[in-house]
């Protein structure tokens, strides 16, 4: 199956065409092609200097709220109080934190200046939203960030700059959002562990249909 090669019209293909979970390459990072994208399952991920590539595995690697897994020690150190959770406070510095940890941890630079830019749009419009998580000291130490699109919230990145912040931003989101489903996308061993699954791509677009 060909990978198709999108143009300045406003249109992907359907992900069923997607190969090895890539389905087109080109196209923008414009806030309508991104929420379009989302809405039907594709979302870009690509390095810098690459093409925009856009992808839809299958199948799909998703969390449902009902089913995250909160450890023993998770639930004692939000009970702790410690930490202070805010939404939208400070977006770009969560993008910022992701992208530094990322390139710490060699895993890419897929969270690029373009993608910077065009996330930090989609947060001006109300789409994109942050998880922040403070410590007692007020620093930032964790946090995550996606699009939510009615009761779905697409996970893009998370960071954690102190023990366990990310989950305890997740927690929070999940706590305090009315939500039937997290996109994770691809598969990550710490997701798994808090109770990320695998869904085939038909049964993940027909929530999305639902949801969105």
């Amino acid at each position: 199956m060909p990978i198709f090669q999108l143009t300045d019209e406003l249109i992907f293909p359907h992900p069923k065409y997607a190969e090895d979970g890539i389905l087109a390459i080109g196209g923008d990072l414009s806030p309508e092609r991104l929420v379009l994208a989302y809405k039907n399952g594709i979302f870009p991920w690509f390095n810098d200097g690459e093409p925009i590539i856009w992808h839809s595995p299958n199948p799909r690697f998703i969390l449902f709220p009902k089913k995250f897994k909160r450890s023993k020690s998770l639930k004692s150190l939000i009970k702790k109080d410690i930490y202070k959770c805010y939404v939208n406070k400070n977006f770009k510095e969560v993008i910022l934190n992701c992208k530094e940890i990322e390139r710490k941890q060699d895993a890419g630079t897929w969270i690029t200046d373009e993608m910077f830019e065009a996330f930090y749009k989609l947060h001006k419009q109300g789409i994109a939203h942050s998880i922040e998580v403070y410590n007692n000291n007020k620093e930032l130490v964790g946090g995550l960030y996606g699009l939510k699109l009615g009761k779905i919230f697409f996970g893009e990145s998370m960071f954690s700059k102190e023990a366990n912040t990310s989950k305890i931003a997740l927690a929070y989101l999940i706590d305090n959002t009315p939500l039937e489903l997290i996109d994770a996308q691809v598969y990550t061993k710490h997701l798994e562990s808090l109770g990320a699954e695998y869904i085939s791509l038909n049964n993940f677009l027909k929530i999305l249909q639902e949801n969105i």
